[in-house]
């Protein structure tokens, strides 16, 4: 008789077929089977061996490995100097943890001496999270090259991969490949998540759309060195795997030593990307460390940074915090420039004391001041970075990353500290520790601005330590929120290079990029949210035109897309004329009403002709909808914009939140929009699903806002 290990979810089921004395195989990953639905046969039953082939068929297994008949991506490459360089798996033992939801596989070779633990979870909301754990029985030391965190199949009608490449200003920018018989890879090796390649994709299938048709989503939670490849195989299935990249010597596993590849969080849906981003978003929201346990209403931010650059003066930055209290920003952060010898980004990283040439009282009297106006006080740090023009390096220059006889490799005039050292950890940890206990910092903007190179532990003598990094920079932010549990964290890194479920264990809020043009951050933002909920994601008002592009656009439109995430500003509003500065406050007034439906609500994003871009937010009762206008029309009459979402036998009084008027934008008459704006109209869901909501015709760079709510037949 097979024996066959089967998860289910509300709407996804996997299915292991458990052979004796070897790994489990594949049988399925997909969307919901019936409960008592088995495979019936045992799958090599159901597979005529080919010609020109072994003798003993090996299909896809939850482990498959090198050198005994897998001729495919292994899920482990590994040796004993040399011996033991092909492993199998001989037995499986299976622990369920939570019975039809979780398991843990534990796998043995007896004769390679090693065993692999492979957990498989599914939760409510469809994510399949996988980790697996390798451990060295032999008694000699096991050195690892790629161990994956999973392997998982894909059907043979998947047809393409979206992945996600990009820069410094430019992050999530989709690339879509078609799947063929070349096998497609993506890697990083710059020890942090990367602007240029980040740790997940979408598998989509023929027919698929933003809401509708089955697609596959995995991402590694991990903020380091990662790769993923997926592998068409000689049965027409394809298998996806991801893991960690393994620099030389870092899987290196003395006798009874382990090693732990991080999370694969992954999911299907059969309701297209929007479905899969649901799935992602809830099981990022079940994760989240909010103190207390709970999100609260995320504060309107202000940050400094673009207002003064390096150039802090105590009067001028209180004066900034005044007028930033008056609009209504509920939070104010002090960035980069508060500390010793910061006047530049030539110096200071790593003397964490406050620059008394600038600030005679310290921060007190500042941080004083945005208490008394109401607002939290919010500090920018970089732990992880030393400038070589700093007391610490000075004192200490092999703490930085470097290899004996190499050059130390500058970026952005700073190096990065081995916080691996214990002794660095300390001393970062004593030095954070200080300022969360002198002053009463609510907020840190915690950045890592640069790739790691010569990342060399010991010194500079010892191994790689890329992998030690990463998991020292998690301690470190452990141990500080262990010791100020109210503390909220953003996770920067030049934006968006270090975004991703590992360091949001222990963070709160991302910043997705340091471009804040607001015609830019639509992509941005809609690359970003296939896998992260709004509420994370911090979103500015920037000034105009915007630093990094050199563009201008409306306060409106800057406002319509930063009010999306979570609402900051990012400007000098001591001097933005009255009529600005009403506009600002009326925005950010709105942006408070809005938020609990914006951050706790389902979100559906698309694209839609004649230019438009639209996401909205919350359910089918009550709808936040956000229509973009990118480019200037094509159409004479704009199509109407259909929304599937909503309940075909309700009806729903549409409402438009905003007029777009004012700063060259401009909407052209129509009864149907002047009734809009006045007291609303009533539509049925089924027509607004099916035919659409009419769209206004409007100048570019605007965006049509409406409120749509189900009313009582």
């Amino acid at each position: 008789m097979t024996d066959f290990l089967t998860l289910h979810s509300p709407h996804s089921t996997l299915v292991l077929e458990c052979p004796a004395n070897e790994a489990p195989l594949w049988r399925y990953w997909g969307p919901r089977l019936p409960d008592a639905s088995t495979p019936g046969a045992a799958l090599r039953d159901t597979r005529p061996l080919p010609s020109f082939m072994l003798d003993f068929d090996q299909p896809l297994t939850l482990v498959p490995t090198f050198g005994v008949g897998w001729f495919g991506q292994s899920a482990l490459l590994a040796h004993r100097a040399g011996q033991d360089f092909a492993q199998a798996i001989t037995r499986c033992e299976v622990e369920w943890t939570t019975p039809g939801r979780a398991a843990t596989l534990h796998l043995f070779d007896d004769v390679a001496r090693l065993r692999l633990d492979v957990t498989l979870a599914l939760s409510d909301a469809d994510v399949l999270t996988a980790q697996t754990t390798l451990t060295n029985l032999g008694d000699t030391a096991l050195d690892v090259q790629w161990l994956a965190a999973a392997t998982l199949p894909l059907p043979g009608h998947a047809h393409t991969v979206r992945s996600y490449a990009g820069q410094h200003n430019h992050e999530f920018l989709l690339q879509t490949d078609t799947l063929t018989r070349s096998r497609w890879q993506r890697e990083s090796r710059r020890g942090r998540t990367s602007h240029d390649c980040f740790p997940g994709a979408v598998v989509t299938t023929p027919g698929s759309t933003d809401d509708s048709g089955l697609v596959f989503g995995a991402h590694l939670a991990w903020s380091g060195n990662h790769q993923q490849s997926i592998e068409w195989l000689h049965d027409g299935q394809y298998q996806w795997q991801m893991g960690e990249w393994l620099a030389p010597g870092e899987g290196l596993l003395p006798p009874g030593a382990s090693l732990a590849t991080p999370e694969l969080i992954a999911s299907c849906s059969t309701q297209g990307l929007n479905g899969l981003a649901a799935n992602f978003h809830s099981a990022l929201r079940a994760r989240l460390p909010w103190a207390g346990g709970q999100m609260r209403p995320r504060p309107v931010h202000l940050n400094t940074w673009e207002a003064f650059y390096f150039d802090l003066v105590p009067a001028d930055v209180m004066a900034l915090a005044t007028a930033a209290a008056d609009v209504g920003v509920e939070r104010f952060v002090l960035d980069d420039g508060w500390f010793q010898a910061r006047n530049h980004d030539r110096a200071g990283l790593g003397d964490w004391w406050t620059d008394l040439s600038k600030f005679p009282d310290g921060l007190g009297p500042l941080a004083a001041h945005v208490n008394a106006l109401g607002m939290e006080f919010g500090l920018w740090v970089e732990p992880e970075m030393v400038n070589p023009n700093s007391a610490l390096f000075r004192t200490h220059p092999d703490w930085a990353l470097q290899i004996a006889g190499r050059p130390l490799l500058t970026a952005r005039h700073q190096l990065v500290l081995n916080i691996a050292h214990p002794a660095a950890a300390d001393y970062l940890f004593d030095k954070l520790d200080a300022l969360l206990r002198d002053l009463p910092i609510a907020y840190l903007k915690w950045d890592h601005n640069r790739d790691l190179t010569t990342a060399a532990l010991a010194g500079g003598t010892g191994g790689a330590g890329y992998r030690a990094q990463v998991l020292a920079v998690y301690s470190l932010l452990a141990r500080l929120r262990a010791a100020h549990p109210a503390i909220e964290i953003e996770s920067c890194s030049g934006g968006g290079g270090r975004i991703d479920f590992g360091i949001l264990r222990h963070t709160h809020r991302v910043w997705a990029s340091d471009c804040i043009d607001a015609v830019s951050r639509v992509d941005i933002q809609r690359g970003f949210g296939q896998f992260f909920p709004p509420e994370i994601l911090g979103s500015h008002i920037g000034t105009a035109p915007a630093h990094t592009t050199g563009r201008s656009q409306s306060l409106a439109f800057r406002a319509a897309v930063a009010m999306t995430g979570h609402l900051g500003v990012e400007l000098d509003v001591r001097h933005l004329d009255d009529a600005t500065t009403t506009s600002l406050r009326g925005w950010i007034s709105l942006y408070k009403t809005l938020r609990s439906q914006l951050h706790q609500g389902r979100v559906w994003r698309g694209e839609a002709a004649d230019s438009l871009v639209w996401q909205a937010h919350g359910d089918a009762d009550n709808l936040l909808l956000f229509v973009f206008r990118i480019q200037p029309t094509t159409h004479r009459y704009t199509p109407p914009l259909r929304l599937p979402m909503l309940d075909a036998q309700a009806r729903y009084r549409v409402e438009q939140l905003v007029a777009i008027e004012g700063e060259g934008a401009k909407q052209s008459p129509s009864p149907f929009f002047a009734d809009l704006q006045a007291d609303g109209v009533e539509l049925d869901g089924a027509w607004l699903a099916q035919a659409g909501l009419p769209m206004p015709r409007a100048t570019a760079e605007t965006c049509f806002m409406v409120r749509l709510r189900r009313i009582a037949i």
